[in-house]
């Protein structure tokens, strides 16, 4: 299997039924979401759901983030418990012959209150200024920009403490990368991420991510960015 940016149609068709997988576990894994349920719960749950609609294995390990654990972007799943009003952050990622995908969505369960509705908002529109920008030959630091200036804006740039994206494809992080130090240009047929987030220590975190294909306008997910209660 090559490591190429540039991916051809066969390897495009194969992360295709990598991003399926990830849409199916994510459909089913909503019914297991109940009061009480920790993370480590949720996260072995998805590895279960993964694996039956065909996945070889997990892309990388899942992130299943409550409430102020939001606040930490590669947090580790605790026996933390699942309560009412929190903020939850799932980024999972499905492994089909050879070939990775990468999907996060943060929703409310019960009821969504306080400045976290607020900064979701902020994170949903910065990424979509920026996955409006997925052209070819559009610098790939331009892309964090647009998404990093937004959101800098909107007085949370402190709290964006990673880039906005890169490639996905064999490996889950590939060229290119999407951030202020890449000098790469986007070409078509790349496969890359878009993932802005925001990050409030002791109070949670929202990031919302979605694969596309440069030189297509449609994210590779079905799921909506819409903020949802649970």
């Amino acid at each position: 299997m090559q490591n190429n940016a540039i991916k051809s149609q066969h390897e495009i068709e194969i992360i295709l039924r990598a991003v399926e997988v990830v849409d199916n576990t994510f459909d089913e894994l909503l019914n297991f979401f109940k009061e009480g349920v920790t993370e480590i719960e949720v996260a072995e749950q998805i590895s279960k759901i993964m694996k039956s609609f065909g996945a070889s294995d997990l892309a990388f390990d899942t992130i299943v983030a409550f409430g102020e654990n939001g606040a930490e972007p590669h947090h580790v799943p605790t026996c933390r418990k699942l309560r009412a009003g929190d903020f939850v952050t799932i980024d999972m990622g499905a492994k089909v012959s050879g070939y990775c995908s990468d999907f996060t969505r943060t929703f409310a369960f019960r009821r969504a209150e306080g400045e976290l509705k607020r900064i979701y908002d902020v994170v949903r529109y910065a990424k979509i200024l920026a996955e409006r920008e997925l052209k070819e030959g559009a610098d790939a630091r331009y892309i964090d920009t647009v998404a990093r200036d937004y959101i800098i804006e909107n007085g949370y740039g402190e709290f964006y403490i990673h880039g906005t994206g890169h490639g996905v494809g064999t490996l889950i992080h590939e060229e290119p990368t999407l951030n202020q130090k890449s000098v790469k240009k986007l070409e078509n047929n790349m496969v890359v991420t878009v993932e802005p987030g925001i990050y409030i220590p002791s109070l949670g975190g929202v990031r919302i991510e979605d694969m596309f294909i440069v030189g297509k306008s449609e994210p590779l997910s079905r799921h909506k960015t819409e903020l949802f209660i649970l």
